[in-house]
C-alpha cells in the first residue's frame, strides 16, 4: 500500500516542483530600491520638490539620490548619459521626435514665465518692444533659455539686434536692480523669492502678455494664466493689476527601461504632494499626463487611468507589488488544480480503505490454515484472531462514510472465528 502511495504522490510532487521552477524563469526580479533624480539648482523649486519626494520615498525604504544641474536641458542630458533615472524638466523642452528614449510620467504644477524689466516711465506690452535691450534668458542648459529663445525668435529678436545674456537668475536679478540689465526672463513658481522681490520693487515692472492666448495656441504645451490683482499679497496689493502670464508645466520624465514598480511608487508619492489646489491649479488638476510633448510611459498611463490596484488598497505597496509580481505562479497552480482536484477524492478514498484492507492479508492466512490444524493449534488460532479483532478495533479509525467496509471486515473475522469454534466442537 505504501509503495502504491509513493508511486502516485512522488510524480505529482515532481510535476509541481518542475512547473514552479519553469514559471519562476518568467518572474521579473524585484528592483533595486534606489532612484537617482536630476533636479536643478539648489535654490530652485525642482530641488526643493525633490527633497519632499526623497523624504516620502525613504519612508518606503527607497534610497533617493539627488543630482543638481542648470535645468531642464542639463537634466535631459543626464538621463541620456544614464546618470539619472528620473528628471525634472519644462514640458516642451524636448519632443518625442527628438528623443523617444525618454518618457514622460507626470506634469506636476504650472511654471509661469515672468518677464521683469526696468521701470523707465513707460509700459511694455509686447515682446517685440525689447529689441535693442540687454536681456537675460537664463543659463545655457536651462528650460528657461530653451523656451525664451523660441519666443524671442518668434518676435524677431536676435543677437544681432539685441544683447542676449545667459546669467543665473540671482545674477540677473542683481544686475536688473542695479540698472545694468534691461530685462530678466525667469520661469519659476509664484512662491519664488526672486518673483516676490521683483514684484514688490517699484523700480521694476512686469510684462503682461497681451497675446498670451496666441502663444498658447502656437505652442500646445503652454497655458495662458491670469495672476489677479492682490493675489500674492493683499496688504501690499501684489501685483497691483491683473497680469496675463504664459506657463509651461513642470514635468517628470524617466529613461526608457526604468523599473515599472519604482515608477509606480514614485507616482504615488507625486500624487500625495501635488494633488491639492494652489494659486493656478484646481484641486486634483495635478499631477496629470495632459498635453505632453514626449511619449507617456505605459505605467504612468495605467496609473493615471486606473489608480491604485485593489492589492495596493489592502496591503503596503511593496507587499502588494510582490504579490502582483508572483501572480504568474497562478498559471501552474490553475493548470494542476483541475487534475489534482479530480485525483484527490479517489486518493482519499483509497487511503481510508487501505486502513481497512491491510488486515485482510492476515484474515486470509487464518482462513487457509483452518482445515489443516489440530485441536491445540485451533485453540491457539482462536486466541490470535480474537486479539486481532481487538487490535483492529483500537488502530482502525475511519470516517462514518467508510464504516460499511469496516463492519464487513469485522463480519469476515467473526465468520473465521465461528468456523474455528465449530471445528473445535467436532473434534
Amino acid at each position: 500500500m505504501k509503495n502504491r502511495f509513493f508511486t502516485i504522490s512522488i510524480p505529482i510532487l515532481l510535476l509541481i516542483i518542475a512547473s514552479f521552477y519553469i514559471t519562476s524563469k518568467f518572474v521579473k526580479p524585484a528592483p533595486k530600491k534606489e532612484i537617482t533624480i536630476a533636479t536643478g539648482t539648489e535654490d530652485g523649486n525642482y530641488y526643493k520638490t525633490a527633497l519632499i519626494y526623497k523624504e516620502l520615498l525613504e519612508k518606503e525604504k527607497v534610497k533617493v539620490n539627488l543630482i543638481t544641474s542648470k535645468g531642464s536641458m542639463d537634466n535631459i542630458k543626464l538621463l541620456q548619459e544614464n546618470k539619472a533615472d528620473i528628471a525634472f524638466m519644462q514640458n516642451g523642452s524636448i519632443t518625442a521626435q527628438e528623443d523617444n528614449s525618454i518618457k514622460a510620467i507626470a506634469s506636476i504644477y504650472y511654471e509661469p514665465l515672468w518677464v521683469f524689466y526696468k521701470n523707465e516711465g513707460f509700459k511694455i506690452d509686447y515682446i517685440i518692444q525689447l529689441i535693442t535691450k540687454k536681456i537675460s534668458i537664463g543659463e545655457v542648459g536651462s528650460g528657461t533659455q530653451n523656451l525664451v529663445s523660441k519666443i524671442l525668435k518668434d518676435n524677431g529678436i536676435t543677437k544681432e539686434n539685441s544683447t542676449i545674456l545667459n546669467y543665473t537668475n540671482e545674477k540677473a536679478k542683481e544686475l536688473l536692480l542695479k540698472g545694468e540689465l534691461d530685462t530678466l526672463f525667469v520661469v519659476s513658481s509664484q512662491n519664488s523669492e526672486i518673483v516676490k522681490e521683483l514684484l514688490a520693487n517699484p523700480n521694476i515692472n512686469i510684462l503682461s502678455f497681451k497675446r498670451a492666448k496666441a502663444y498658447s495656441r502656437k505652442y500646445s504645451y503652454l497655458e495662458s494664466l491670469t495672476l489677479y490683482e492682490g493675489t500674492l499679497d493683499l496688504y501690499k496689493n501684489l501685483p497691483d493689476e491683473n497680469i496675463n502670464l504664459l506657463a509651461s508645466a513642470a514635468t517628470l520624465v524617466v529613461k526608457d527601461g526604468f523599473s515599472e514598480e519604482l515608477i509606480r511608487i514614485f507616482l504615488k508619492k507625486v500624487k500625495e504632494v501635488h494633488n491639492n489646489k494652489d494659486l493656478f491649479a484646481k484641486q486634483g488638476e495635478f499631477p496629470n499626463i495632459l498635453n505632453m510633448k514626449l511619449e507617456v510611459h505605459d505605467e504612468a498611463q495605467i496609473y493615471f487611468q486606473n489608480g491604485d490596484t485593489w492589492l495596493e488598497k489592502i496591503f503596503p505597496y511593496w507587499i502588494a507589488s510582490n504579490i502582483d509580481r508572483l501572480k504568474i505562479f497562478l498559471i501552474p497552480l490553475i493548470t494542476l488544480m483541475l487534475p489534482l482536484y479530480k485525483g484527490v477524492f479517489p486518493l482519499y478514498q483509497w487511503s481510508m480503505r487501505s486502513k481497512i484492507y491491510k488486515w485482510y492479508e492476515e484474515v486470509k492466512d487464518f482462513d487457509k490454515k483452518i482445515g489443516t490444524l489440530n485441536k491445540q493449534e485451533l485453540e491457539l488460532e482462536l486466541e490470535k484472531i480474537q486479539k486481532l479483532q481487538e487490535e483492529i478495533s483500537k488502530e482502525t479509525k475511519v470516517p462514518l462514510s467508510f464504516m460499511g467496509e469496516y463492519y464487513n471486515l469485522i463480519m469476515h473475522i467473526n465468520l473465521i472465528e465461528q468456523r474455528i469454534k465449530t471445528k473445535l466442537k467436532l473434534i
